[in-house]
């Protein structure tokens, strides 16, 4: 079942056997990799002496980012100085062991390295290079620095959210960070798929204001065609009636998303009002959307009448798509999340056990696992070192009394 765990030795999922070499940081790039982690690749992830900003980000509890706890999950963590050459020559050691490697530095970064792809696939031309930036690996903007939201910003996609008698709002996580480490991990499958054929690797360029940019597609041919520019519109999904939020009589709300015409017709019989279905002015889907405002009165009306608990129930049995707005402790009560096992407990050396969310999508032969959640900065060096560059205890004790390599000191 997906979230289930499973010991660090295993080899289980349909990546098990690739190695991946994670030069990524802050959430696309280590979103990234966790995927590919969690479907059975064999993760390293190199951070610096100071970590991954990641855990400086969401709450902490006893010193320790809650958030590594999830996205640095399944991965071995290595700790490498990579502004000094010995550093570097590690890295570039274990590029040369790897099926894939995923960055998201600023375009260039790599080359002023030595770590270009046509260096690093000199030696190793079936590696795939993933490389995630604000505005990819080439044009007027490559070079400007881009975190997600900014992405987000240019895509155009947060100009259409929120209320439109309100400044653009934003979703309170990286949304677009998360959409583009997921079409990375896609594109990095993709050119694992393809190197089955051609023996080669390839350059996967995923760029966050295209990621969030493929998201408006419905407003692009529009555009194009009648010059209409989208909109912020609240709650309302436009070309969608109904489809919106609605207050209930106990101060609550809830969403109702009922547009095709036999769902609509439905809604009418819960509402008690099947008369709304044969209306002229809301019978058929285009007529509903140009009568949008006076069918969201008539909704409203009805729900604001009853609690939240009896509307819900009447909806769900009437089949009509309609729900409240989960909170997290919403989720963490629901039956169903817990049926579906999308909140597993998972061994973590910091707290015992934490809850992260689970495996998505489920494979029926070959699914994803979670072994354990994100470790301490540089708990895997040693095993690492020796496991893929075939380092002695000596060389490494070396590296790490001249602080090319560090290694998380012993819990008490």
């Amino acid at each position: 079942m997906s979230g289930r765990t499973q010991g660090e030795g295993s080899s289980g999922g349909p990546l098990a056997g690739m190695r991946v070499l994670e030069l990524g940081s802050t959430v696309a790039g280590p979103f990234c990799a966790r995927l590919l982690a969690d479907f059975g690749a064999e993760v390293v992830k190199v951070e610096p002496p100071q970590g991954d900003v990641v855990r400086t980000m969401g709450k902490v509890l006893d010193g320790k980012s809650l958030y590594a706890a999830s996205i640095l999950r399944n991965k071995r963590l290595v700790c490498i100085d990579m502004k000094r050459e010995p550093g570097l020559g590690l890295v570039r050691r274990l590029a040369a062991m790897s099926d894939a490697i995923v960055e998201n530095f600023r375009p260039g970064t790599l080359e002023r390295l030595g770590l270009g792809y046509d260096e690093l696939a000199a030696g190793n031309p079936g590696l795939v290079l993933v490389r995630i930036s604000g505005f990819g690996q080439s044009g007027p903007y490559r070079e400007r620095p881009g975190y997600g939201v900014i992405g987000e910003a240019v895509s155009g996609m947060r100009h259409v959210t929120g209320d439109p008698d309100r400044p653009p709002a934003r979703v309170s996580v990286s949304l677009t960070d998360y959409i583009t480490g997921l079409y990375a991990a896609f594109g990095a499958t993709m050119a694992l798929l393809a190197r089955t054929r051609t023996g080669r690797g390839q350059i996967v360029d995923a760029a966050l204001y295209e990621s969030a940019f493929s998201f408006m597609e419905p407003h692009v041919p529009a555009y194009d065609r009648t010059g209409h520019v989208a909109q912020r519109t609240g709650s309302k999904l436009p070309g969608s009636v109904p489809n919106n939020l609605y207050g209930t009589g106990d101060g609550d709300f809830i969403h109702i998303t009922a547009m095709g015409d036999a769902v609509f017709a439905r809604l009418c019989e819960a509402m008690a009002r099947p008369d709304l279905a044969s209306d002229p002015r809301f019978a058929r889907a285009a007529a509903r959307i140009a009568n949008d405002q006076a069918l969201d009165e008539i909704i409203g009306a009805w729900t604001s009448a009853q609690p939240l608990p009896a509307i819900e129930e009447k909806l769900v049995a009437a089949a009509v798509p309609a729900t409240r707005i989960y909170t997290m402790a919403d989720i963490f009560r629901d039956p169903h999340y817990k049926a579906r096992g999308m909140l597993p407990k998972v061994p973590s050396e910091d707290f015992g056990e934490v809850v992260v969310p689970g495996i998505t999508p489920r494979l029926s032969s070959s699914p994803g696992a979670i072994r354990h959640a994100g470790r301490r900065i540089g708990q895997d060096s040693r095993a690492v070192l020796e496991d893929w560059l075939k380092l002695t205890r000596a060389d490494i004790d070396r590296l790490i009394a001249e602080r090319i390599v560090a290694e998380a000191t012993p819990r008490a």
